[in-house]
């Protein structure tokens, strides 16, 4: 609790009452749901307990979030790629796994819209890729926020609201014939 993991910029919290992303007040241990500050200012501000483990610390427990929320700027995903130089603009990804729950590295493929952005234009339509790339490392190399979209809605037990972001050197490790 307050270590800075991430960019400043970087505000994520979990509330089952979201207008966007409400999900059920419950999680599947049937603890009940409430909002939480997860991440304030790039810190850690709340880790989940379950019940055993809340006991051992002492700690109230809460529910583990259902949704997770990360705030976001009035700016449009075009405005991101206005001021982009050469980049690569991911729209969708696809079947995301752990490969080191250590340093959180997932893997994973982009998906249905990858293109290159060149002087603040979309270029062509590339191939997608694989990448292997930690939230961590992700969420320290921010560059610019856009405005949060709903990512993944299952109303009845897990959402996002999630930014779209202009991130530097992001780890693409190959290409992939996946259309």
């Amino acid at each position: 609790l307050g270590d800075k993991l991430f960019d400043s910029q970087v505000n994520i919290w979990s509330d089952p009452w979201d207008k966007d992303v409400a999900v059920l007040p419950w999680d599947d241990n049937m603890l009940p749901r409430e909002r939480v500050e997860l991440v304030k200012d790039g810190k850690i501000n709340a880790l989940d307990y379950s019940r055993f483990w809340a006991q051992q610390k002492k700690q109230r427990a809460v529910g583990a979030a259902g949704n997770i929320i990360m705030a976001g700027t009035n700016k449009t995903t075009e405005e991101l790629i206005a001021n982009t130089k050469k980049g690569v603009l991911v729209t969708r990804t696809w079947y995301i796994r752990m490969v080191d729950p250590q340093s959180v590295l997932l893997t994973g493929l982009t998906r249905d819209g990858t293109f290159y952005v060149e002087n603040g234009k979309i270029k062509h339509p590339i191939k997608n890729f694989r990448f292997n790339e930690s939230p961590v490392s992700m969420l320290n190399n921010i560059e610019e926020i856009g405005r949060p979209v709903v990512i993944g809605a299952d109303e009845a037990r897990y959402s996002m609201l999630i930014p779209s972001m202009k991130i530097r050197d992001f780890n693409f490790t190959s290409l992939s014939d996946a259309v």
